[in-house]
């Protein structure tokens, strides 16, 4: 039950949430994953999956959306989010990541992909046109092709405080994506960002605000993200996924497989799974 930290045998555990913002999330437990809500922004501040790849299961959709009954709805971003807009429920947990063993308990973790803690706001387009960033696991799965084929996957939307207001929430612009698996004895892990700005409808209030808290951070010393663009999708080193995300990735961060000069060089567009960099 929930994320398992040391199911690729060497430890790669569920990104920490800082202490300063602890207090606002709560995990959640499903089959072979685990959300870590954000009770104020109602969406999910991290996710982590386990994935055998050896043991899918195919399993019927379906779309029975429903809020999780173990906690408040009003933590929860439910259907009226999603209504008469072209905003779809996009799963971060993949529905098919977690579906794997035996076919009762294959079918109860479809289930628990559809609960509402594990879904962000995606624009329609973003999130039916993009199969290399929904498939992403897929394709690094096929490189890990010793150990079981085995995978650990963290996903969730990077909660920026200047993210538009919609509806008694705020949208997501950027997701994240890092994946982790065995080489050898050792973990490896690769980093993703997409980000769905140039979709939405952005109001100029809430751009310069974005601008200056962006002027703000640089000031600080932090490094400078690129401005990603519609559809595009880049590797990029996990510690900066880290910093972009406001998350503890330690032992994520030390086992990334992209190489030291392209990481210190740029964010790496990816257009094919020959763009990826998984190799030593």
């Amino acid at each position: 039950m929930g994320f398992d930290a040391r199911f690729l045998g060497p430890e790669a555990a569920l990104p920490a949430v800082p202490e300063t913002d602890a207090a606002a999330s709560v995990a959640l437990d499903y089959l072979h994953f685990t959300v870590v809500l954000d009770t104020g922004r109602r969406f999910a501040r991290v996710t982590g999956v386990n994935i055998d790849g050896a043991q899918l299961v195919d399993v019927p959709r379906g779309d029975d959306w429903r809020f999780d009954e173990r906690i408040p709805e009003a933590w929860q971003a439910g259907p009226d989010v999603y209504a008469r807009n072209d905003l779809d429920r996009g799963h971060l947990v993949r529905r098919r990541d977690p579906v794997w063993g035996p076919p009762d308990v294959a079918a109860r973790a479809n289930a628990d992909t559809f609960r509402y803690p594990n879904a962000a706001p995606q624009q329609a387009a973003f999130n039916q046109s993009l199969e290399l960033w929904n498939g992403l696991e897929d394709h690094v799965l096929a490189y890990a092709t010793v150990h079981a084929q085995r995978l650990s996957v963290f996903t969730a939307p990077v909660l920026d405080p200047g993210d538009p207001e919609y509806r008694g929430i705020r949208v997501p612009l950027r997701f994240f994506k890092v994946v982790a698996w065995r080489s050898g004895d050792e973990l490896a892990t690769a980093g993703f960002v997409l980000d769905q700005s140039p979709l939405l409808d952005l109001d100029e209030a809430a751009r310069a605000a974005r601008a200056e808290r962006e002027r703000a951070r640089l000031a600080g010393g932090a490094a400078a993200m690129p401005d990603l663009g519609p559809f595009r999708t880049f590797q990029v080193p996990v510690a900066d996924v880290a910093e972009l995300a406001r998350l503890e990735m330690g032992a994520l961060a030390g086992a990334d497989r992209m190489p030291r000069a392209v990481a210190a060089a740029d964010w790496r567009p990816i257009t094919a799974p020959d763009d990826l960099l998984l190799g030593p």
